[in-house]
């Protein structure tokens, strides 16, 4: 089953934790600390692959890498979790399910993007040793693995995309152009999913890739029938190719068609663009002609064609690659710049003499410390210091002798000299 649309949750490695730990033997009962650190966790990649054609091979909606191993005894350091790879078909767009932002556009073979990172690992306690710290009873925990909901949609990748209604023949075009063999019935919605074939010139010099796009109905733009996952397939084709059924009111078709495509997204009214008249062979040469000067007046160049018996196949190949020497590549979509986390620190009193600090990296730092939270004080208050605690608390009013709370850490705030 071909799908272009799915959410998954991925959840990078936590890291492991750093472990308290002293060096003891017979001779040397306060040997000094010897903790080791925890390994990093594994990160969560999404991988451009030629060999996976649908988002329905992206076989689960959850995935999670590996956690870091806890480091141990003998400054035995944690062994980091592997990275984790998923499969996704050349051609997906990566977005954040929650926000909506647009994480990577993957159109190469091979192209990757990390789409959580992993916890680094805490450190062990010999990490904190210090001429004035020679035995630290305290070490850091690792930190979770980044978690996120993903939207991907795939976008075809094709130099030509071919767009008409249910039944116009387009599926029977491709077939003609191309050694693709799409499956062809006389009846709607034959075609579910976007077929690929590569259309070669009379040398086998030149060659295009070409898309047969589900057939579009009225209403496509707004969602009627399968309208937006089929609409989506033409947003990244450098040429389109109009495809209607001499017989089936071409005119109007090509006026409903062309209006359904620019409410989707205008530029593609101004991509470059062909129209086939096709299925010619079941209308006279005069109603041929007459039809052709009709569509005429959209302002696309026209060509008769029928795939049944080849009739302007040639001539339809010609005019592609000329339109297709002129026609500008498509460029990926660029994600947003990445926003930096706010550095403010925000202080509130939630009772007489009580004040609470909203800072999350200060936060992060409090809530790392295993063992004693007091006995690392003296490692965490530069860390604080540089964040600007001491002149937030200061313009919050806190005064000596006042209670400041960060996290789990309650103390009693004494000014600095």
């Amino acid at each position: 089953m071909f799908r272009d649309a799915i959410e998954i949750e991925v959840t990078a490695g936590s890291g492991g934790d750093g472990v308290v730990s002293f060096f003891r033997e017979k001779y040397r009962p306060k040997g000094g600390p010897d903790g080791g650190d925890g390994g990093r966790g594994g990160d969560v990649y999404l991988r451009a692959s030629e060999h996976v054609d649908s988002l329905a091979k992206v076989s689960r909606r959850r995935y999670r890498a590996p956690s870091g191993a806890h480091g141990q005894g003998g400054e035995r350091h944690g062994r980091a979790g592997a990275d984790l790879y998923i499969e996704v078909p050349v051609g997906t767009r990566v977005f954040d399910a929650e926000t909506g932002e647009l994480l990577a556009d993957l159109v190469a073979p091979g192209q990757t993007v990390r789409v959580a990172r992993g916890g680094e690992g805490g450190r062990g306690n010999a990490a904190f040793k210090s001429p004035t710290r020679q035995a630290p009873r305290f070490a850091e925990a690792g930190l979770p693995g980044e978690r996120r909901r993903l939207r991907l949609e795939l976008l075809s990748l094709a130099d030509v995309g071919l767009v008409g209604y249910p039944n116009a023949g387009k599926s029977s075009l491709l077939a003609a152009l191309t050694r693709a063999r799409p499956k062809i019935a006389d009846y709607p919605f034959t075609t579910l999913a976007p077929n690929l074939g590569v259309v070669e010139d009379e040398a086998g010099l030149r060659r295009f890739t070409l898309a047969d796009i589900p057939g579009i109905i009225e209403g496509a733009s707004e969602g009627k029938g399968l309208g937006l996952d089929f609409l989506r397939h033409i947003a990244r084709t450098r040429v389109l190719l109009y495809v209607l059924d001499a017989g089936e009111d071409p005119v109007r078709g090509l006026g409903a068609l062309l209006k359904e495509v620019e409410a989707y997204d205008p530029g593609l009214r101004r991509r470059p663009s062909l129209v086939a008249l096709n299925k010619t062979d079941l209308v006279g040469e005069e109603e041929v002609g007459r039809l052709e000067a009709a569509l005429a007046r959209f302002g696309r160049p026209v060509v008769a064609v029928s795939a049944l018996t080849g009739a302007g196949l040639s001539t339809l190949k010609a005019a592609l690659f000329s339109l297709l020497e002129k026609a500008p590549r498509i460029e990926p979509a660029r994600p947003a710049p990445k926003r930096e986390e706010p550095r403010g620190i925000r202080v509130r009193e939630v009772a007489e003499g009580v004040f609470e600090v909203d800072a999350p990296p200060i936060e992060r730092a409090v809530a790392r410390i295993k063992g004693d939270l007091f006995e690392a004080m003296p490692y965490l208050q530069p860390q604080f210091r540089r964040w600007g605690l001491e002149d937030a608390l200061k313009a919050a009013g806190v005064r000596a002798g006042d209670t400041v709370r960060i996290g789990p850490l309650e103390f009693e705030y004494i000014p600095e000299r």
